[in-house]
């Protein structure tokens, strides 16, 4: 969904939100370098109004934070999406598409972005973190988390089925992709490494993928020191992780790896 109509832009700003934690990330568009970055992961899962005000704190606390940008850009990181086909959807029975997903109060707003391939994914912002940023920055841009990471990945592969993987504290987005096409995208929660190649494995099984020969690919806050990454090298033999896929420096200041914030640089 996008609400910004700014053009020529010199400092971009990105932001993603859940209800796990918060990353931030500025793009001086100008040398194509990241000149800040932060993130912060909640020791539990917060409810949106807690978030808002973890948002404020982090304001207040941080100046870097309040410089001038010319672009803003929010992603919703959660689990009240789904995708459908273009040609079955309407924007006035919107709600309609998720409400077998998740629960949807009267006062939600849903939201939509149309992505390539004839998708449309529905998903639910945060009104009370959507009007925090437009009072502080005017019209912006928001999407969701995965639509992000589709588009990222459809552009990437054109061969064999292959698994991306996006990892977050306690959560990941599964998408998988075959000769251009999407076949599945989802997230999972997890508490253990066993639950997290449960649901893997357990994708892979219901689409015929044969943990010998398919490709997963990682990125996000995962490492190969990762209990799960060992555990899934048990069973997946062909993994690997997700190279750069933008042409961005860093500035000596750089606060979070390059993979923990995939997202956000596939963002700009």
């Amino acid at each position: 969904m996008v609400t910004s109509n700014s053009q020529n832009t010199q400092k971009k700003l990105s932001i993603q939100v859940s209800l796990n934690g918060l990353s931030f990330c500025i793009l001086d568009e100008s040398s194509k370098s990241v000149v800040f970055s932060k993130t912060l992961n909640f020791e539990k899962q917060l409810d949106p109004i807690k978030l808002l005000s973890k948002i404020e704190l982090e304001y207040e606390n941080e100046s870097r934070l309040n410089q001038p940008v010319d672009d803003v850009k929010v992603i919703f990181s959660n689990a009240l999406f789904t995708l459908v086909p273009e040609e079955l959807f309407s924007e006035e029975q919107a709600s309609s598409f998720l409400k077998f997903n998740a629960k949807i109060l009267k006062t939600d707003f849903v939201a939509f972005d149309k992505l390539s391939e004839g998708i449309v994914n529905v998903y639910i912002p945060y009104a009370n973190i959507t009007n925090y940023f437009f009072d502080k920055y005017g019209e912006f841009e928001y999407q969701h988390s995965m639509s992000v990471l589709i588009e990222t990945f459809l552009q990437q592969e054109q061969g064999t089925a292959k698994a991306f993987l996006h990892c977050q504290p306690n959560h990941f987005e599964l998408v998988i992709i075959e000769k251009g096409k999407l076949l599945f995208a989802n997230s999972f929660e997890y508490e253990t490494s066993e639950d997290f190649l449960y649901y893997l494995l357990f994708t892979a099984e219901q689409l015929g993928m044969d943990p010998e020969d398919f490709e997963l690919v990682l990125c996000g806050n995962i490492s190969n020191d990762a209990e799960a990454y060992k555990l899934a090298w048990n069973y997946i033999k062909n993994i690997s992780f997700a190279g750069p896929l933008h042409s961005f420096t860093f500035d000596t200041s750089k606060e979070q790896n390059e993979q923990a914030g995939f997202l956000l640089l596939n963002s700009f």
